[in-house]
This record gives C-alpha cells, structure tokens and sequence, in this order.
C-alpha cells in the first residue's frame, strides 16, 4: 500500500539549493511506489506566527493555514528537508512547523539537511530533533546528509560526482527507516 509522504522545505533565500534536494527525495520515494509530495513554506505563506491553527476556532484559521492543517493530518511520514543557517535551523521552515502541533503528532519524522559547505547541515540535525521529538514525531535514526549541495545535485535534482553517488547510497537506507516506521505507524493508528 503507498505511503502519503509530505517534504517540507522552508528556504526563502533567491536561488534556492535545498529545492533540488526536494526534487530528489520526492522522485525516490515516487520511485519506490509511495506518493511524495512539496509542502513549501513560501508558497504556504504563513505569517510570523501569531497564532497557531489550534488558536482559532473552527473555521476562522486562514484558508491557507486551515487547507495545510487538513494535508498535514492524513500524511503518513514527513520527511523536513533543512539548509542550515548559523549552525541552526531555516527560520521559515520553523515557522511553518510552530504553526501546528497535532497535526504531527504520532508520525515518523525524517531529516534530510544540506548546505553549500562541506558539513551538509549536520548542525540542524540536533535542533530539529529536539524539536520534532517534542512534537510527538518519531524522529527516524537514519539521516541523510549532503554537503556541497551544489556539485553533489544538478539544477534538475539529479546527482552527480561522487557526492551524488554517496547520496544515492545513503538515500537507500533513509527511504527503508522512514518506509518502516510510517507502516508501523499506520498500522498503530
């Protein structure tokens, strides 16, 4: 049975590397039969928050952040795809998570960090580990990491050298994690 995977992705920055990152993973897990699919936080639109969706009364939460409330609630798996900005986390992929708390809660949560550099974001891993695990995701053991996001990825998401091909290697065991506790999960729910 295909699992419903979400990615997310908050980067606003112009010419956005963590993108082809996203195109990557979606086109693995849609080649392993599952559906995958962009939640992009520049394209939500949320505000800075203010209010979380669980503040409003039903029915008075903007359209947008009640439409995303509804997707995020039949996912599932999430896997947060997170460029790492002074050793921390995107702000607007913060922003987009702190908008919503059960609508996460009880579904694996894989980390796919990036950077420019050489150390492909690893400094966001323990961030949004402690975060999500307070959220109620399970957070996947398996991570994946890709350093020199620019050389590992072309612009169409499709790897290259020999960062690409260890990508390729590492996404094998991300998919089976993440693949594994979302059926474990769903069978539980």
């Amino acid at each position: 049975m295909p699992l419903d995977i979400l990615v997310l992705y908050g980067s606003y920055r112009r010419n956005r590397m963590g993108i082809r990152l996203v195109d990557y993973l979606i086109r693995g897990f849609q080649t392993l039969g599952h559906q995958a699919e962009l939640v992009d936080a520049m394209q939500v639109g949320l505000p800075m928050l203010d209010q979380r969706y669980s503040d409003y009364a039903p029915g008075e939460a903007p359209e947008a952040m009640a439409a995303l409330a509804d997707r995020l609630s039949v996912a599932d798996a999430f896997v947060f795809v997170t460029g790492e900005y002074n050793r921390g986390v995107q702000p607007g992929l913060k922003n987009l998570v702190d908008h919503y708390l059960k609508e996460f809660d009880r579904r694996p949560a894989g980390l796919a960090s990036y950077s420019a550099g050489r150390y492909a974001g690893v400094n966001s891993h323990a961030a949004w580990t402690v975060t999500l695990s307070a959220m109620g995701m399970a957070v996947i053991p398996e991570r994946l990491s890709v350093g020199q996001i620019g050389q590992t990825l072309d612009d169409q998401g499709q790897p290259q050298g020999d960062g690409g091909a260890a990508l390729d290697r590492g996404f094998s065991a991300f998919a089976r994690d993440l693949i594994w506790w979302a059926e474990a999960g769903k069978v539980a729910r």
